[in-house]
């Protein structure tokens, strides 16, 4: 038997002993799906009108380019942070699976998620350098096992052959963002990142990539740091928005 034909083999063998089901509501689904197509229609996916600059969405019939309050008295470091979905009901639950619960094979539902945030007109037509995933504190790594945003960046390295270039790296431990207003949540993250020893990001333009934005505020330390290093632009993209 060949080696390109054991992975299917295995695959097809896989499938009849373990049927595949919905991550939800474990309703039957084809192989290599994660949501049956009732679960599927309750993602909620970011539409116009939104913030050009960290997509926030807003209601209302806004056809003009715009600011959100957020960014717009503030200053932020990267161009522009695009997501796809919104980190509501069935795309939170799938993302807390993924990064609490250590469910690892959500991970490419997840990863396909933050793919169809690359279609953002916004981006989509770029060219990019490099795919540099935000870090996380070896302290917080060594306690989850993995860093999400990394193993999202892989999949989007793959996925439009950029090279994956981990050059940031998480120098404070920071406690969570949760509690923390926007001014806070800036603060608190202050010189908690820094480029990795020998890393040079001179003139690059950067993809940065994380699981989840919130209020931008970690994405525009990591690009304010990747700026003073030099790179030309950073852009961010994101599986989903809160």
């Amino acid at each position: 038997m060949s080696e390109l034909a054991k992975p299917s083999l295995l695959g097809a063998i896989a499938s009849l002993l373990y049927p595949a089901s919905c991550t939800i509501c474990a309703a039957s689904v084809e192989t290599g799906e994660y949501l049956c197509s009732e679960c599927d229609n309750q993602v909620s996916r970011i539409v116009p009108p939104f913030c050009a600059k960290c997509s926030e969405p807003f209601d209302g019939a806004i056809t003009s380019e715009f600011a959100c309050a957020n960014c717009a008295h503030r200053k932020i470091h990267f161009e522009a942070a695009v997501a796809a979905y919104r980190a509501r009901g069935i795309v939170r639950h799938v993302m807390l699976n993924f990064k609490y619960g250590r469910q690892m094979h959500l991970r490419h539902l997840v990863a396909r998620w933050l793919v169809a945030a690359l279609d953002d007109e916004r981006i989509r037509e770029r060219r990019f350098d490099a795919i540099v995933p935000v870090p996380l504190h070896p302290a917080r790594q060594r306690e989850r096992g993995f860093n999400q945003a990394e193993l999202l960046a892989q999949w989007v390295s793959n996925h439009i052959a950029v090279p994956l270039r981990p050059a940031l790296q998480r120098v404070r431990y920071t406690t969570t963002q949760t509690a923390f207003d926007r001014a806070e949540r800036m603060q608190n993250l202050r010189d908690a990142f820094r480029l990795r020893k020998n890393t040079d990001v001179r003139r690059l333009r950067v993809l940065l990539i994380d699981d989840i934005l919130t209020t931008g505020s970690t994405l525009s330390e990591c690009a304010r740091v990747l700026k003073q290093g030099g790179a030309q632009s950073v852009y961010a993209a994101t599986a989903a928005r809160a």
